[in-house]
């Protein structure tokens, strides 16, 4: 396969990526998507804050009474507003209690006035996690310890149920962005399928009555104008197509009538009758330029059944009577049977331009017409081809670095490409084995 050709799950990709649908339902989802997670976000932070905030003001209010109590009383047990809280009162200056402290608290004792975060384990090695408020006086300092495990399970808990959240209203912008888009894209695809309904139509009929005053409506007006501009641009150049044949032909006619009446007089003298049977095979080589070209500005099909060896012989007699002293040697060699379903004009003008290339190039050697059972060689010893020709060699106006200062526009590689599509044959160039270039025709035979 072609570097240049994409792979089949490429393609697909690039297809989805451009299509409109695709887009409209990627933007649903891409919105209901990021909405949905900011207020997840915002939830889980808001919950957090509030939380936090809540908890400590209520820590500072109970040490507070804890300590106020305690001063009044010692005595008296501390009494405390949430079930999850613990306190505890340590004399700092008993000796005993300060170690019970340190074994059974660690860290409590180098905590400052405030609240802080403690991580630790139980006797059974089980983790804990509190926010402990601390107020320390000289006479006695009082702990107040928050257990944060089950804020923790139910931030857990409502993380899970907003993930589950957005899940499910991305499912439902999906839904909704393929509902939406298939509402958006009906009409531009009925308008898509009535332009695909039109084509090969001489008289396609006006697309605006079949949609309302919409956008869709608008670009079928802006449709119906400018199939009406290019229809007329179509009729004229084949109007003046058709008035350049005509015009063109009776000349042309008369040049072979009055090129046939002097060559039926006798006695002529052998240059005379050399330029007259130049005279007229110039006006064939015209007449059947003229018709091809007419075919190919109404992209129709010729019909025929043209002898390919037949054509080739009479281009090479002309050419050959063209060559004056330059040693150059015409040949055909291969099979004489090969006939094609094409008028004889258009096999003319696509092979007699591959033969007048290879004998405008070829200074010197063999120009050698190959018939094989589906196609024609041309074989020239000229001086050979380039990259950028054989890239370029069928544009239109495009000459070839051998050209210099030869006359021709650079159009009769194009006419004959124009031709191969038309008929469904191939054409390409090669250079040769050794030296020069191969030109091959390959017809579209049943």
């Amino acid at each position: 396969m072609p570097e240049t050709e994409l792979r089949s799950p490429d393609r697909r990709r690039a297809r989805f990526r451009r299509r409109l649908r695709s887009r409209i339902i990627l933007s649903f989802v891409l919105l209901g998507f990021g909405l949905t997670a900011l207020f997840a976000f915002a939830a889980v932070w808001a919950s957090r804050y509030i939380e936090n905030q809540m908890v400590e003001d209520l820590m500072n209010r109970n040490i507070e009474v804890m300590a106020r109590t305690h001063a009044e009383n010692p005595n008296v047990r501390p009494t405390l507003e949430v079930d999850q809280m613990y306190a505890r009162v340590v004399n700092p200056n008993d000796p005993s209690a300060m170690a019970r402290l340190g074994r059974d608290y660690p860290g409590w004792a180098t905590m400052s006035d405030g609240i802080e975060g403690y991580n630790g384990t139980d006797e059974n090695n089980n983790l804990l996690a509190y926010k402990v408020a601390v107020r320390k006086t000289p006479d006695a300092w009082f702990f107040l310890a928050y257990d944060t495990r089950r804020t923790s399970v139910a931030q857990q808990r409502l993380i899970l149920w907003l993930c589950l959240a957005v899940t499910i209203f991305v499912i439902l912008s999906l839904l909704l962005g393929w509902w939406s888009a298939s509402k958006v894209m009906s009409p531009v695809s009925e308008l898509a399928a009535r332009l695909r309904s039109y084509r090969g139509s001489s008289n396609p009929k006006p697309l605006a009555t079949h949609f309302p005053e919409d956008e869709v409506g608008e670009l079928a007006r802006a449709l119906d104008d400018y199939s009406s501009r290019l229809t007329e641009v179509v009729q004229r150049d084949r109007e003046f197509n058709a008035d350049v044949s005509h015009e063109l032909r009776t000349p042309l006619a008369v040049i072979r009538g009055a090129t046939e009446l002097l060559l039926a007089r006798p006695g002529l003298d052998e240059k005379v009758q050399q330029r007259l049977f130049r005279i007229q095979r110039a006006e064939q080589q015209c007449t059947d330029l003229i018709g091809s070209l007419l075919l190919l500005s109404r992209n129709e099909r010729g019909q025929g059944n043209t002898l390919v060896a037949r054509v080739t012989e009479q281009l090479l007699d002309a050419h050959r009577a063209q060559l004056g002293s330059k040693p150059l040697t015409l040949r055909m060699e291969g099979e004489s049977g090969l006939t094609v379903d094409a008028p004889e004009a258009a096999v003319s003008v696509a092979l007699g331009n591959l033969i007048g290339n290879a004998v405008k190039y070829t200074l010197e050697g063999d120009v050698i017409v190959r018939l094989m059972a589906d196609s024609v060689e041309v074989i020239d010893s000229g001086p050979g081809l380039s990259p950028e020709d054989a890239a370029r060699l069928f544009e239109r106006g495009y000459r070839g670095t051998h050209a210099g200062h030869s006359q021709g526009g650079g159009i009769g590689l194009s006419i004959v490409s124009r031709l191969c599509e038309l008929y469904g044959w191939q054409v390409g160039v090669r250079p040769g084995d050794t030296h020069g270039v191969i030109a091959t025709l390959k017809f579209a035979v049943d």
